[in-house]
């Protein structure tokens, strides 16, 4: 046998604290026809700041679609189908590397995924250039062997084949075609070079994680041996392995047979009409996609199928697969939303989920049984959904499982007329729904009976849409799109239905009330600015009051929301007033020449507003004006003092009740708004920040110049003559 290798590798991602599905990275490999063995090799890599502490990050695996994932044990949607997915853990202690080996024998060939993530998040929230988070740095690489002559098993047809030693395993494949209800596989004449009964081990189907169904026949001691599957994988290639469990230095040969039974296919529709495709619009041209592989049938001969219906194994039902958009997809029912379900055979509908951009999403499938349309009060219609094959032999068990492939059952009655399945991330993949009329005494009693089941199928991003609490983002890796909720206001699980955690109402009413009213703080400080006639100083204050209580109000994770304008434009006009603020604020403390300080004030607000639009949350946007005013500010107050020969400002009452509790108040802000906001403490720590930073502005103020009298409200809006008052500052002459 020629075995080829072969090596696939994506770029290493940087990995995230988890709190939601988005922190997870994902990795997307293919892994090709004829593999007998896939490596996987993970490296793991952290910084080497003191920042940097040991670490364990977590990989999960799954074949066809995303690992389904639960770090912070939170619940699922009700009726949603969880599996755990296959994990191992990767721990960085003392290396700065770690490199992990995962070997797959035999695996599927199609979708591999990988998704990778460190524990779960803190919830602190930390201001961007504050503290330099340690890189966490994740790759994975995938290596295959193949093997390129891989006999093919021809249906009843014996093929002599020989294992030569019990090293080396012997491959083959079968394709298993399409409506095959049963697979037998037997093994003739199995004989060692010594010519004594075999001992092998026979392993049908290839390893999907997280779970695996091969089926594993030893023969000991046999010269012929069987095996038979119910519902194998339709239309696809069967991988088949045989090991020599005998001596070291003795071959095997023996000859394989594969056959199948084929399942006759019936419909219970009738003919076609194309123009149903679509009843809003005219119907397409002659020739156009219908539903493929669906058998027509004309009226005579709908008749004569209604009357011989046992000598059909499934009754099939022509569905039509409408692309909505970006992983949503509705299915529709070409004879009506309502299925017939009798017990003589299942009624087959195909649900088309293997375009390769089907996976990222959740399907969706709700039953609902006509009460009116049974005639029997005991009857129940069992249903399953099943992705490769259907299952054909639906009973009163209610056996939900194909030959590789557990499937999810469903189940209706007139007691219970409803049902509804979830299913998270599904494989790429054929899916069936199965359904039969099943009667407590047997088919007979059934016989004739027949069920009216409404079925709706559909493909969407996130199951109801995440919910009030939650926002269904649509992520990408490369060319893949998948989604995941990301829930708010405390509420949590995969599609934020958690309440464990939750926000009240009233919690998040006063959330809401805290920011937006702690922002009438600036109040004071716009009284004192006017006051001291700093009126541009008050129109800053001002506009920052006011977007600052409005971007809160649209900011609210929860219900008590309130946006008048663009959310994106709230948040930058609240990030520019702030900043604007602190800027304006230490100018007029530096109390330089009016004219210097209002070119100061435009060519500033026109440096911050720039340096927002480049990055909004940067800690320098801030820390820069803020810095460059004080530069200013202990400038001119140097200047002052050398040319007053005296401290400036020179009252120490200025510097006991004014500038130090303002210094005091401004440095405990930025220490709550730096070092103390997490996501729970959130609407209180920056409410805090709030009325300490206007608080601040309100002792930093400096006093108004002394020739400026206070306002005189009933002198400015008189009309009559007033004696002008000369500023002119005395000029001494020394003799």
């Amino acid at each position: 046998s020629l075995y080829v290798s072969e090596y696939f590798s994506q770029s290493a991602q940087k990995l995230s604290f988890y709190s939601w599905y988005g922190n997870a990275k994902l990795f997307h490999f293919r892994v090709p026809e004829d593999t007998v063995l896939l490596r996987w090799l993970l490296q793991a890599s952290r910084g080497k700041g003191p920042e940097c502490t040991n670490m364990e990050i977590t990989v999960h695996f799954r074949y066809g679609a995303p690992p389904v994932i639960n770090p912070l044990g939170t619940d699922f949607p009700a009726n949603a189908t969880v599996r755990p997915s296959y994990s191992i853990s990767i721990t960085l202690s003392s290396a700065v590397q770690n490199t992990t080996f995962v070997n797959v024998t035999t695996p599927a060939a199609g979708d591999w995924f990988i998704a990778a993530h460190l524990p779960e998040a803190a919830g602190r929230i930390e201001v961007k250039g504050f503290s330099t988070p340690c890189p966490y740095m994740f790759q994975a690489d995938m290596f295959v062997l193949r093997l390129t002559d891989m006999p093919v098993l021809e249906p009843g047809v014996a093929m002599p084949q020989t294992v030569v030693s019990p090293a080396k395993a012997l491959h083959v494949k079968v394709f298993v075609p399409k409506h095959t209800s049963v697979m037998q596989l037997e093994l003739w004449n199995c004989v060692t070079s010594g010519q004594k009964a075999c001992a092998v081990r026979v392993v049908l189907g290839s390893i999907t994680l997280p779970q695996s169904f091969q089926r594993i026949v030893t023969c000991v001691g046999k010269v012929n041996c069987s095996l038979a599957l119910d519902s194998p994988p339709w239309e696809k290639w069967l991988q088949i392995m045989v090991e020599s469990l005998g001596a070291a230095n003795a071959s095997v040969s023996v000859e394989m047979l594969a056959s199948f039974r084929a399942c006759r296919p019936g419909s219970t529709s009738s003919f076609l009409n194309f123009s149903s495709l679509n009843q809003s619009q005219t119907g397409p041209r002659p020739g156009s996609a219908g539903a493929a592989g669906s058998p027509t049938l004309s009226t005579g001969e709908t008749s004569r199928n209604a009357s011989d219906q046992r000598s059909f194994c499934l009754q099939n039902q022509p569905v039509v697969r409408e692309d909505l958009d970006v992983v949503s997809v509705r299915y529709r029912l070409l004879n009506g939303p309502s299925v017939p379900v009798n017990s003589l055979s299942p009624t087959l509908l195909l649900l088309n989920l293997n375009t390769g951009m089907d996976s990222g999403g959740s399907l969706v499938i709700s039953l609902l049984l006509n009460k009116t349309s049974m005639s029997l009060a005991n009857a129940t219609v069992v249903a399953c959904v099943s992705a490769a094959s259907p299952v054909l032999s639906l009973n009163a068990t209610h056996n939900c499982s194909t030959a590789f492939f557990q499937g999810y059952p469903l189940r209706v009655s007139t007691s219970s007329p409803e049902a509804m399945l979830i299913v998270l991330y599904p494989q790429t993949d054929d899916w069936f729904l199965s359904l039969r009329l099943i009667c407590p005494k047997g088919h007979g009693e059934c016989d004739a009976t027949e069920a009216k089941v409404t079925v709706f199928a559909y493909l969407t991003p996130c199951f109801n849409d995440c919910g009030p609490y939650g926002q269904c983002s649509l992520l990408r890796r490369h060319g893949y799109l998948y989604a995941g909720c990301s829930c708010k206001a405390g509420w949590g699980g995969w599609s934020c239905t958690d309440v464990t955690k939750a926000q009240s109402v009233s919690a998040q009413n006063l959330a809401t009330l805290l920011l937006t009213l702690s922002n009438l703080m600036f109040l004071p400080a716009i009284a004192v600015a006017v006051y001291r006639y700093y009126l541009v100083e008050a129109s800053v204050y001002t506009y920052t009051m006011f977007f600052s209580t409005f971007y809160h109000a649209c900011d609210q994770p929860g219900v008590a929301v309130m946006c008048i304008m663009n959310y994106d434009t709230l948040q930058y006009c609240d990030f520019l007033g702030s900043v604007v603020s602190i800027w304006v604020t230490i100018l007029c403390m530096s109390r330089v020449k009016k004219i210097l300080k209002y070119v100061l004030f435009v060519l500033g607000t026109l440096l911050i507003a720039m340096s927002l639009q480049l990055d909004r949350r940067g800690v320098w946007n801030m820390m820069g004006p803020c810095l460059l005013a004080l530069v200013i500010m202990i400038a001119a107050w140097v200047y002052h003092g050398v040319k007053r020969r005296h401290c400036y400002p020179p009252s120490w009452k200025r510097w006991v009740f004014y500038l130090l509790p303002g210094i005091t108040l401004a440095f405990i802000a930025i220490s709550v708004y730096a070092f103390m906001e997490t996501n729970e403490n959130y609407y209180y720590t920056h409410s805090i920040w709030h009325v300490l930073v206007a608080s601040s502005v309100a002792f930093l103020l400096p006093p108004r110049d002394k020739h400026k009298k206070p306002w005189a409200w009933s002198q400015k809006l008189t009309c009559r003559y007033q004696i002008c008052q000369n500023d002119r500052e005395e000029l001494y002459a020394v003799t």
